[in-house]
C-alpha cells in the first residue's frame, strides 16, 4: 500500500482485512514506486501478491513475504 495515497482513508479499511485474515502487509512510501515495481507506468495505491503453484517465482515471493513478517515484529 502506498504511504503518499491522496485520501489515505480510501486504503485504511485494507490492514484491517490483513489483520483479521492473518495476511502480511506493508505501507510503501510512494505510489509511484509501487507502480513502477508492478510493472506499469501509472501510480498504484495497492496491490496483492499471491502464489501460484508451479510458479518459477515462488521462492521469491516467500522471501518476500518473510522479510515483510520480520518488519511486522
Amino acid at each position: 500500500m502506498a504511504a503518499d495515497t491522496e485520501p489515505l482513508e480510501i486504503i485504511l479499511h485494507l490492514p484491517l482485512l490483513c489483520e483479521d485474515k492473518n495476511v502480511p502487509y506493508v505501507f510503501v512510501r510512494s505510489k509511484q514506486a509501487l507502480g513502477r515495481a508492478c510493472g506499469v507506468s501509472r501510480p498504484v495505491i495497492a496491490t496483492s501478491v499471491t502464489i501460484k503453484e508451479g510458479s518459477q517465482l515462488k521462492p521469491q515471493i516467500q522471501s518476500t513475504q518473510m522479510a515483510i513478517e520480520r518488519l511486522l515484529v
